[in-house]
């Protein structure tokens, strides 16, 4: 059977105006009308043609565009998430500079103007209990600090007792006091008093060195006491401070002020060393509110117990000024306030970064207290002297080797092995390629082996 369309033409009369389009079927087209596709009839314009390519047109270029403008999105979304990591990396990379850059000027600076003060003022301990003194205020300005950045803001009295269980789950009480404080406080004071001891017998750069030799002394004794994991680079790094050591003992002869300087230096780093080891044992690890509690604390039991020292040291006339308007307080406060400075950022450069940084500040202070001794005081170091001082910053960074230095060391040499024998595989099979060309254009066939 056959259907007819009647199609209106432009401008003439259509007999189907009002009910659209008919069509006249024979009685069998029903069937195949309904296994046909069904018409969608569209809009018609004036002319009787339909616009149904043209929908299908603006459809497919609205589908398009969207596609367009996703990925175009997409590509600015990736583009900026880049740029933001860039920016915090780079943040990372400037704080972490200004953090070694603060250690080693608070270090340097504390120890030139030791240096300065003793012209007119010779009193090491007194420099020292007034320098301990300000150790008071590190748990204020750590308070401050949680004011200024927490969201929940504590009382002081509730974050003094947070902060007290470094002492134990009962806080600090007059037993702890006593017991933890003492001895720690007397490691403190001998370690800056030896260390101001030294500075009147060497330069600052020789008794910076020695200071270095701590990381090698915390090492041995954590290797004895607290039973640490061996590790031969260390062992050698140990060596080679005490190499440095008798070396530096050596270059005026094991005679003079040379030698009891060296003796007072190494003396300073021992019983540094010997502090954080003692630290680690009874109080182990501590966040930056407790450090700063334990730190103060320490100043507090400093003004309260050792004051008595300073005292006795000025009847007896070993340490004595006799007008009181010449104690030279700027140069002593200057002291007190970078070595405050740099106690702080040592708690606060472990907490917030990455202790490795810290060492590093300490270990630069060497490399510059020899530019300033050089370019103020007009040193002449020997060569025996700047021999044990590098020998000494070299065994200091291979302390900072971490622990798994070896696995790492041999993680590397097989990724390089590996990576090797497959640039040599590649090169085996672009020759191996070339040459089978190479005979196919000469006409020659090359017949494997079996």
């Amino acid at each position: 059977s056959r259907s007819s369309v009647i199609q209106c033409k432009p401008g003439g009369n259509c007999p189907s105006r009002h009910r659209g389009m008919t069509r006249q079927l024979s009685p069998l087209s029903v069937a195949e009308d309904s296994a046909a596709p069904i018409l969608e009839l569209q809009n018609r314009s004036p002319s009787g043609i339909c616009r149904h390519s043209r929908v299908e047109r603006q459809s497919r270029s609205g589908e398009e565009g969207t596609q367009t403008h996703t990925e175009t999105s997409s590509q600015e979304a990736e583009g900026q998430t880049r740029c933001q990591s860039c920016t915090s990396t780079f943040l990372k990379l400037i704080w972490r500079f200004l953090i070694i850059l603060s250690v080693f000027s608070s270090w340097v600076g504390t120890t030139q103007f030791v240096k300065i003060t003793y012209e007119t003022f010779d009193c090491p301990f007194f420099m020292t209990w007034f320098s301990t003194n300000w150790n008071i205020m590190v748990f204020p300005i750590y308070y401050s600090g949680h004011l200024a950045t927490a969201q929940e803001k504590q009382s002081p009295i509730k974050k003094f007792r947070e902060c007290s269980r470094i002492f134990g789950e009962d806080g600090l009480t007059l037993k702890l006091f006593l017991k933890r404080t003492a001895p720690f406080s007397i490691l403190w004071t001998l370690t800056n008093y030896l260390y101001l001891l030294a500075l009147k017998k060497l330069t600052a750069t020789d008794v910076s060195a020695l200071f270095c030799c701590n990381k090698a002394f915390v090492f041995l004794l954590s290797w004895i006491v607290l039973k640490d994991r061996f590790m031969g680079a260390r062992i050698v790094a140990a060596i080679m401070a005490i190499t440095g050591i008798v070396m530096m003992a050596y270059a005026d002869g094991f005679q003079g002020d040379s030698i009891i300087g060296v003796a007072y230096a190494v003396g300073s780093a021992s019983t540094s060393a010997l502090y954080k080891v003692l630290f680690k044992m009874f109080l182990g690890s501590a966040n930056f509110g407790e450090a700063a509690h334990f730190v103060s604390t320490l100043g507090f039991f400093n003004l309260i117990f050792i004051s008595v020292t300073p005292i006795i040291l000025y009847f007896t006339k070993v340490e004595y000024w006799s007008p009181f308007s010449a104690v030279p307080w700027g140069y002593l406060c200057g002291v007190a306030g970078l070595w405050l400075a740099f106690n702080i950022l040592v708690n606060v450069g472990v907490v917030l970064t990455y202790p490795i940084l810290i060492s590093i500040g300490t270990v630069l202070s060497v490399p510059v207290n020899a530019a300033v001794d050089l370019l103020k005081h007009k040193m002449i170091f020997s060569v025996v002297r700047l021999g044990a001082t590098i020998i000494i910053c070299i065994g200091f960074l291979l302390m900072l080797l971490p622990e798994e230095w070896d696995e790492i060391t041999l993680r590397f040499i097989n990724s390089l092995k590996e990576k090797k024998s497959e640039d040599h595989a590649d090169d085996i099979t672009d020759s191996s390629v070339h040459t089978r060309s190479r005979s196919r254009a000469n006409g020659t066939v090359s017949i494997p082996l079996a």
